[in-house]
This record gives C-alpha cells, sequence and structure tokens, in this order.
C-alpha cells in the first residue's frame, strides 16, 4: 500500500493546478472589480474577500488547529490587488507542506479545535477534505461573480 503522504500530496497538488488556473484568470480582472461586493454572496461578496476567506479558513484549521501556531488572521482590506493573493497563497502552500508531512496512516491523527465555544476533534483526512472543499465551494461563487461583472469563466476543475 502507498503511504498517505503520496495520496494527500498528489491531491492537493491537483488542488493547487486548479487554483493556479483561477488565479490566473483573476489578473484579468481589474483591480477595482475584485473589490466590488455583491451581497448575494457570503463573506463579504467581493472576487478579493472570498479570495481571502479561503486562505483564512487554511489559516483557522490547518495553522492553528492541525499545526498548534499562534496565527494573525488576513485581514481582508491588506489585499488590495491579485498579486497581494497570489502571495498570501503562497504562505497557505508553506503551512499545508507542513501539515501534509505530518500525515499518519490512514490520516485517523485526531486534531482537536474549538470553535463557536463548542471543543470537539476530527481527524487529519477529514479535516484535509473540509479545506479543499470549502476552497472549490467559494471558486464556484468567485467564477459566478465575475461572470455577474460581465467576465466570462474559465474552467477550474480539476478534470479540464
Amino acid at each position: 500500500m502507498e503511504s498517505p503522504f503520496n495520496y494527500i500530496t498528489e491531491q492537493y497538488d491537483a488542488v493547487l493546478e486548479s487554483r493556479q488556473v483561477l488565479l490566473e484568470y483573476c489578473k484579468t480582472i481589474s483591480q477595482p472589480d475584485l473589490l466590488i461586493e455583491n451581497n448575494s454572496f457570503g463573506r463579504g461578496g467581493s472576487i478579493r474577500n472570498l479570495l481571502v476567506h479561503v486562505a483564512n479558513t487554511y489559516e483557522f484549521w490547518i495553522v492553528k488547529n492541525a499545526l498548534h501556531r499562534n496565527i494573525s488572521f488576513t485581514d481582508y482590506d491588506s489585499k488590495q490587488n491579485i498579486d497581494d493573493i497570489i502571495n498570501l497563497f503562497k504562505s497557505v502552500n508553506v503551512f499545508m507542506k507542513d501539515f501534509i508531512a505530518l500525515f499518519q496512516l490512514p490520516g485517523m491523527q485526531q486534531i482537536e479545535y474549538e470553535i463557536n465555544g463548542k471543543r470537539d476533534s476530527v481527524n487529519q483526512l477529514r479535516l484535509f477534505t473540509h479545506v479543499i472543499t470549502h476552497e472549490f465551494h467559494h471558486k464556484g461563487q468567485i467564477l459566478s461573480i465575475s461572470r455577474h461583472l460581465g467576465y466570462i469563466p474559465v474552467d477550474t476543475d480539476i478534470m479540464r
């Protein structure tokens, strides 16, 4: 049986490839359009805010809870353009590399967390699945917002 490290690394590489397509597409969106808020979408409803929210989710679950590191969550307003956001995701990737290196067979190391005053635990595989599916959920919202702004979204699926 192959190591879970290899499987998780391969899966995250697919996420990175898909994210790269999205970020390259976002380079075609004007800086003012990145910041326009559409209240029909959660988390501030702008492309920038959703991208930062995705990074915040990695920061909360992976950095704070799985890696037990202190972190100041990224403020939306601290990222004003796509280059700022690309650099933010470079730091996310470093943390994910550290998290993946700790993966234990079969991904069942329990990670304790507290959210909304409730303490619980989750295994590594479920946590990994949560952060990547969360990213894909918001990626769909980002593409929808861009369509509302008059852009033609690209295919960011893993299978293209």
